[in-house]
């Protein structure tokens, strides 16, 4: 273009081909081939237009080159360079209503109003219809006003724009890039960054993708950094959830081991509470039985004394009188075998007192057609007596014959019988037998 320019001597095509392959230039990162182009154009004669895209490029090739040296010296003098043609550029050509609000948002806080937020001018942007290409470069200039978190709206809006424009230049997705490393969103940043990087090699901006491969292995240390923090992190907390878990399986074996511990202590003591209620129970019943015994055998032997003072008293009498047949008469009149049934029966009434049910409990060791039932005016049967001395604890058999005036072998054949029609084994008869409840057991 700019050779069929100057072969054609079209002065305006030449200065605009030369502004473009300026610009073309500067956005490829050949930043002393850009300002040789620029230095090439003639600003004699220049229309309004055309010095006004000659400043704002030189101003953008000063700003371009200040970001590439990013040094103390020389990049204060490349900004101061651009800042002057920008001042050039707006007085050449006075801004329109649009652009005077863009301006805005670059005055000093205490020269802005209180309504000109970064939503405002967000919005502002947005409802103004504008192409996507423009939009991505009104956002990415608005951005420069802001820092920290009021930033990324806008260059997110303009690295959107960039992408559905197609534009593969690069500034808006590495200034997102950089300023969410910033605010140590690594992760985040690493992406854009990838993204920034494979668009700056598609579209050959050296200088893009050395500032980008200056600040990428940054990021990635960082990131690499706080994935391995993540990684202790989560390695701690294992082990912290380890260790919690074994101290917290360690008590429940403790606690565990305790409530057997204790439960085993409470079958024991329990145990031991039942064996003692129940030798208390046979202490009770052992001194009740012995209650009414005693008071029994009192009672016998007084009647006894009474009976034997009165037979002697009369005997003597009548010996005394020589009434020797008399004496005879009342000697006989004393009846054993009466005496002795009226003792018997007396003691069936005492037992059947303290053991009621004591018939029927042993009736239930026998079989229907074995049971022993007592005659009508009997209270108990020689063999239910037996027993009733057996259940009183009178285990010998000698004492018990001699209670019940039997043989010891008797006594025996009467155990051995009623044994051998158990229903139970023999050897635990009379242990049923001792389980036959007391009356106030009932």
């Amino acid at each position: 273009m700019i050779a069929a320019s100057k072969k054609y001597g079209n002065k305006d095509n030449l200065i605009e081909s030369q502004i473009l392959s300026g610009s073309i230039l500067f956005n490829s990162g050949f930043y002393k081939e850009a300002f040789d182009m620029l230095a090439q154009i003639d600003t004699s004669n220049l229309s309004t237009a055309k010095k006004t895209d000659f400043l704002v490029l030189r101003a953008r090739l000063n700003t371009g080159i200040s970001d590439y040296d990013n040094d103390a010296y020389f990049s204060k003098i490349y900004r101061k360079r651009s800042e002057i043609d920008f001042k050039n550029a707006e007085i050449s050509t006075p801004a329109n209503a649009f652009e005077q609000t863009i301006n805005l948002a670059f005055r000093a806080p205490s020269l802005k109003s209180k309504q000109l937020t970064p939503d405002y001018f967000y919005n502002f942007i947005i409802n103004h219809h504008l192409p996507e290409h423009s939009i991505a470069m009104v956002a990415t200039r608005i951005s420069f006003a802001y820092m920290g978190k009021d930033k990324i709206p806008f260059l997110a809006l303009a690295a959107i724009n960039d992408i559905r424009s197609s534009t593969k230049e690069t500034l808006a997705i590495f200034l997102l890039g950089q300023e969410l490393f910033k605010l140590n969103r690594t992760s985040d940043a690493y992406i854009f960054m990838q993204e920034a990087i494979k668009n700056a090699r598609f579209y050959g901006t050296r200088n893009r993708a050395v500032q980008i491969e200056s600040i990428l292995p940054l990021i990635a240390s960082k990131l690499l950094d706080e994935k391995q923090h993540e990684r202790d992190k989560l390695l701690i907390g294992l082990l912290t959830f380890v260790l919690v878990a074994g101290v917290l399986f360690f008590l429940l074996v403790i606690y565990r081991n305790q409530i057997l511990r204790i439960q085993a202590n409470e079958t024991i003591i329990k145990e031991k509470n039942n064996e003692l209620e129940k030798v208390n129970t046979k202490l009770w019943e052992s001194s009740r039985i012995k209650e009414e015994l005693i008071g029994l055998f009192f009672k016998t032997c007084s009647s006894y004394l009474e009976t034997l003072d009165k037979v002697t008293r009369k005997t003597q009498h009548n010996l005394k009188l020589g009434k020797y047949n008399e004496a005879n008469i009342v000697l006989n009149n004393v009846h054993i075998e009466r005496e002795k049934s009226q003792l018997f029966h007396t003691l069936d009434t005492v037992f059947l007192t303290l053991f009621p049910n004591f018939i029927t409990s042993f009736n239930t060791l026998l079989k229907k057609e074995d049971q022993i039932f007592p005659k009508n005016g009997e209270s108990l049967t020689a063999t239910l007596r037996i027993f009733a001395l057996i259940r009183l604890g009178v285990n010998d058999l000698e004492t018990i014959a001699k209670i019940l005036d039997y043989s010891v072998s008797t006594v025996y054949t009467y155990k051995v019988r009623i044994k051998a029609k158990a229903l139970v084994p023999a050897d635990d008869f009379e242990k049923k037998i001792m389980e036959i409840k007391f009356m106030d057991e009932l």
